[in-house]
Parts: C-alpha cells; sequence; structure tokens
C-alpha cells in the first residue's frame, strides 16, 4: 500500500476532538498505521498546524508542542522539507492555476504528492481533489 499525504486539516481533525472530521481521522490514521501506511508530510503543513493549533483551535501550547514533537518523532510520519527546487515548482504552480484558491502550501503539498506518486490526502480540502487526488476525509 502506498504512504498518504498529510495536510494541514487532516492533522487539525485528528488533534482536536471536537472537530468534525475527528473519528474519521482517528479511524483512518489507526487503520493506516496497522497497514504499515506512512503519513507524508511537510515543514510547510507544520507551520500551518502550530498556526491552527493556536488560533482559531485554542489548543494549549503544551499540547501543540507535544502533538508536534510526536510527529517529529513517529516512525508513521516523515516530513519532507521543502527545499528551494520544490518552492519553485509550487511558485510556478501558482502561476500557472490561477484560476483557482490555492495557496503556496498546497501547491507544494502537491509538488510533493507527484514526487512521491502518492494519490491520497488526509484532509478535507477541496482543493486536493481540485489538483487530481483522493480527499480521504469528507461527509
Amino acid at each position: 500500500m502506498t504512504d498518504i499525504f498529510a495536510d494541514t486539516a487532516g492533522w487539525g481533525h485528528l488533534v482536536d476532538p471536537s472537530q468534525a472530521y475527528h473519528g474519521q481521522a482517528a479511524t483512518i490514521y489507526r487503520g493506516a498505521r496497522q497497514q504499515g501506511r506512512k503519513f507524508i508530510t511537510t515543514n510547510y503543513i507544520l507551520t500551518e498546524v502550530v498556526a491552527l493549533l493556536t488560533s482559531p483551535l485554542h489548543i494549549p501550547r503544551p499540547a501543540t508542542v507535544a502533538f508536534i514533537e510526536g510527529l517529529k518523532a513517529s516512525p508513521h510520519v516523515e516530513i519532507v522539507h521543502v527545499d528551494p527546487a520544490v518552492d519553485k515548482q509550487a511558485w510556478q504552480l501558482l502561476i500557472q492555476r490561477q484560476d483557482k484558491d490555492w495557496s503556496l502550501v498546497d501547491c507544494a503539498s502537491f509538488v510533493v504528492m507527484q514526487q512521491r506518486t502518492l494519490l491520497e490526502a488526509f484532509t478535507t480540502d477541496e482543493h486536493f481533489e481540485q489538483a487530481g487526488f483522493v480527499r480521504l476525509l469528507k461527509g
């Protein structure tokens, strides 16, 4: 089985039980781990996760730090550091797709997913579907 790309929204729903897709996120996360699948994410995503958990979710800072440190230490999570080449490709994608409301973080995620031939995204973000990927968190 292939790995899964983890977006900001996926991590947010996983960590916060008050979120609409928390149960679905926890089930997918546990199931993927049991299948030996890894979650691939980026340092750009982690930057967004810290911002999301701080506000609007208001997760206490110690819990936020513990969650991020847990991701960094987990053998089930690989954090890809966006290098200048990926950043350049992401910027080009952003420029080319001005018809979309994709962020630069989205575009960097799409580049990493294409490079790794990942199809599934642990997210609620419809932008991943617009880019041709499978969004795992939806009603």
